[in-house]
């Protein structure tokens, strides 16, 4: 279990420096958002194949994520399985979509961050990183 819990920490950290470093961020896209580039990170998928994953359906992540089935055969379900399998929860793909966890904006210094501006999403993948880096 530890080695999913350093791949997702190393994941979150590079998804957090490609928005740093202005690698293709865009709230709007499925591919390109806060969830997008996690997602990238951990899969082989590509902006585009998240983006037509998602367009199976309706909504942004939190939307899907609220509407999972693990037994749909929607590809944007299994790839929410995926990201499972690395110990993500759906509250935590809800809360890296919206920067919403309390615990993390409160170790960010902050109790609110705009969810579409990268530096903002940086800001708080790099919080969150730390916290699950620190963990038992």
């Amino acid at each position: 279990m530890e080695d999913k819990k350093d791949k997702l920490v190393s994941a979150i950290r590079r998804a957090a420096d490609n928005i740093s470093a202005g690698d293709g961020y865009e709230w709007g896209h499925m591919g390109r958002c806060n969830c997008g580039h996690l997602a990238r990170e951990l899969t082989s998928l590509s902006a585009a194949d998240i983006q037509r994953y998602a367009m199976e359906k309706s909504g942004d992540w939190a939307d899907q994520v609220l509407d999972f089935c693990p037994t749909s055969g929607m590809t944007m379900d299994w790839l929410i399985s995926e990201l499972s399998n690395y110990g993500l929860s759906h509250r935590d793909l809800i809360d890296l979509e919206r920067l919403s966890n309390i615990e993390v904006l409160e170790k960010a210094g902050t109790h609110s961050l705009c969810k579409n501006k990268a530096a903002d999403v940086a800001h708080y993948m790099n919080t969150w990183a730390g916290m699950l880096e620190v963990e038992s």
